[in-house]
């Protein structure tokens, strides 16, 4: 079952980013006597081969801007790091309220504006482009590191707004970011033996294979089709959100 979890938070995450969404809750499902740290670690191996494989696919055909993304990727790597080791010095609550708050607002700015990522802005990687990735690097890594959920939509948007990108390019870029932010964390998680390598190993082929579908969608369908998927996302992730500081899932 975990597999068949991880396939299709694989599939969700390489068109939209949020597999996490699937895969976590799965996994404290069915490992309760494993300690958080254990079950996020376990995770993040999956994610982490899932998301190497699905920028393998998009590299075949999405011509991504190396000389912005590398830099953005590092500066994710770097404040990915830091926003772990600042986890207990800022309240969760506090950012729960402040990531719900900006999740209604992407959600309402994406449907009002119809033509919201269905174009794409081909960028040169001048000096600004590259300033202005650094800094959405570092701001969604250290979010990523400290609190987490949503961080690739997050991503998906910031690169929309910014960089003028289509959600399809949008969202293959965010997978270079993501890894980034995958691997800063698994130097924390695998160095202190969180990560069950069997569990985890079976459930990143899963992700893996997951990853190839949502690549293939996104690719024959375009950015309408993903615009759809990262509404049906940013709704399905305002609705866990709220219920969680309704207290009414954990």
């Amino acid at each position: 079952m975990l597999g068949v979890f991880s396939f299709f938070g694989g599939l969700i995450d390489a068109a939209v980013g949020g597999g996490g969404l699937i895969l976590i809750p799965a996994l404290l499902h069915a490992l309760p006597e494993q300690a958080l740290s254990t079950v996020l670690g376990t995770n993040k191996l999956a994610v982490w081969a899932g998301t190497l494989s699905s920028i393998r696919s998009y590299m075949k055909r999405i011509n991504i801007i190396w000389r912005i993304m590398i830099p953005t990727a590092i500066s994710a790597f770097v404040f990915a790091y830091l926003g772990a080791t600042s986890i207990s010095k800022i309240p969760e609550v506090l950012m729960q309220y402040l990531v719900f708050v900006l999740l209604i607002s992407m959600a309402i700015y994406t449907f009002r504006k119809k033509d919201l990522g269905l174009n794409h802005t081909v960028l040169v990687g001048k000096r600004t482009e590259v300033f202005k990735g650094i800094m959405f690097g570092g701001l969604i890594g250290f979010y990523d590191g400290m609190f987490g959920p949503g961080s690739g939509s997050f991503l998906i948007f910031l690169f929309i707004r910014g960089f003028g990108f289509d959600f399809l390019n949008a969202s293959a870029s965010a997978k270079l970011i993501n890894m980034g932010t995958f691997t800063a964390a698994l130097l924390f998680f695998i160095p202190s033996g969180n990560v069950l390598w069997q569990i985890g190993g079976v459930i990143a082929v899963c992700n893996i294979l997951g990853a190839f579908v949502g690549v293939f969608l996104a690719l024959r369908f375009g950015s309408g089709f993903i615009r759809v998927l990262f509404l049906i996302l940013l709704i399905f992730l305002i609705g866990r959100m709220g219920l969680n500081l309704l207290g009414l899932y954990g």
